[in-house]
């Protein structure tokens, strides 16, 4: 029987095939860049070495399947992966999951927030993610089945109402302020919708429930704090893995997934239902959390094909 699980979330940053255009301000990859990006990648996962991992920033799943098959630890694992909808105006990056574990049945993704949930009247795509959510069953060991599920809410890059080549869009103080709003507004309303669709599936299937991704904000993040469901019964709750590890684990210096401007951050989280919080009476418990691990050594050593964001481990033994 397996003893232990190890959960991981990796942002790729901008995985994707040469000569695509990903954003109006960055020229497409050469040939050269993405070899250098997937190679890189491939050695970071083998460095990781996690049964499960969340990624982000996949703009070609085929690119990540290119990644992975240069690996050795996930040449043969389970990937479940949906480009980005071509039909859509503006290319936008994907989520996957890959696990080395088997799934108990296929994979899916789900684009559209539940019903209720909508940005308010006017917005662009209203009633949905930005990235659509990947959902997957992981048969953890022969009497345990875990819900995973991956997302990556809306950054707070400003979200000005129309494209602009003028270079001048964005100085006016009001303007970005209304924009940076506008952002904000879409993250909170992805945290409602994803917060819902977690409760239904507890509500529905009963099973331990784990949430891999880059959330664009802190752990004590108001956006973050609905995901993780404060003031929902105990049950409903979802817990920050690192917050669950021993005190004796916990290294502060090195735990963070973002350098930016010489400011270090956390918003690549682990979250866990409370079937992984021993100290919680009620609900079975499936497992404990040993360690959280940072891996960013990478973030400070300027290497142009390594991913902008630190990978998070989570380490759990399982009970028998």
């Amino acid at each position: 029987m397996q003893e232990e699980i190890r959960f991981a979330t990796f942002n790729v940053c901008n995985l994707a095939h040469p000569g695509r255009r990903l954003y109006d301000n960055l020229d497409p990859y050469t040939a050269e860049q993405v070899e250098a990006k997937i190679a890189w990648t491939a050695r970071q996962l083998d460095l990781i070495d996690a049964d499960i991992i969340g990624f982000q920033e996949i703009f070609s799943q085929s690119a990540l399947q290119e990644a992975l098959s240069r690996t050795t630890r996930f040449r043969d694992a389970f990937h479940v992966g949906f480009d980005p909808d071509p039909a859509l105006d503006k290319l936008t990056p994907s989520v996957a999951l890959v696990s080395r574990l088997p799934l108990a049945e296929p994979g899916r993704s789900y684009a559209q927030f539940p019903p209720g949930v909508a940005l308010p009247h006017g917005a662009r795509d209203a009633d949905r993610f930005a990235r659509p959510v990947v959902h997957a069953v992981v048969q953890a060991t022969p009497s345990v089945k875990i819900d995973v599920v991956v997302v990556h809410l809306k950054s707070k890059r400003p979200d000005f109402q129309a494209r602009s080549t003028d270079p001048t869009v964005g100085e006016d103080t009001q303007e970005y302020a209304q924009a940076c709003l506008r952002s904000l507004v879409r993250r909170g309303t992805e945290a409602v919708a994803l917060r819902v669709l977690l409760s239904n599936l507890r509500r529905e299937y009963h099973r331990p429930r784990v949430v891999l991704g880059d959330f664009n904000d802190t752990a004590d993040a108001v956006t973050t704090d609905i995901v993780l469901g404060s003031g929902a019964p105990q049950g409903d709750r979802f817990y920050d893995a690192f917050r669950l590890q021993p005190q004796a684990a916990r290294n502060a210096a090195a735990d963070f997934s973002m350098l930016h401007e010489g400011q270090f951050s956390t918003i690549d989280h682990i979250l866990l239902s409370e079937e992984f919080n021993p100290v919680l009476a009620g609900t079975p418990k499936v497992g404990e959390v040993v360690e959280v691990r940072y891996f960013n050594e990478h973030l400070s050593a300027a290497v142009p094909e390594a991913s902008d964001h630190g990978q998070v481990l989570a380490r759990i033994r399982l009970f028998s």
